[in-house]
């Protein structure tokens, strides 16, 4: 039987984003890592920011604009949680995928909780925005 050798054509590791160039090549991410950094381009990509996928993104910093009441809350987590399902299907299991959304003064607070699908490790990861960011 063959045995596979990994190198860097066949490595499980993905780039890193934002794409940086280190002493061997670009930065490499691991698969938890790259899950993360998949959601931070969702929240920070302005939709029609990408060629070819004007869908892609809510433009979380655009936020920052809007008034910070439930209404807009409402809005931000049904987009962001299509948007997350779209985007991380096969990695993130779509019935372990929400999304908390809610307002503190200037602040708005962004809660991501999830399940790797193949690996059956959780993650929470919390984001606050507000004008200074």
């Amino acid at each position: 039987m063959a045995r596979l050798t990994r190198t860097r054509i066949n490595n499980r590791d993905y780039m890193s984003f934002p794409f940086r160039i280190g002493d061997h090549g670009s930065t490499l991410s691991s698969r938890h890592q790259h899950v993360r950094e998949q959601i931070e381009q969702i929240l920070f990509t302005s939709p029609g920011e990408r060629w070819y996928r004007a869908d892609f993104g809510i433009g979380a910093m655009a936020l920052v604009f809007e008034p910070n009441h439930a209404p807009m809350w409402e809005l931000v987590k049904k987009r962001l949680l299509a948007t997350l399902a779209e985007a991380l299907k096969g990695e993130v299991l779509a019935e372990s995928l929400t999304v908390e959304v809610a307002g503190d003064n200037e602040k708005l607070n962004i809660i991501i909780s999830y399940q790797m699908a193949a690996l059956q490790h959780s993650e929470k990861l919390e984001f606050s925005l507000n004008g200074d960011q």
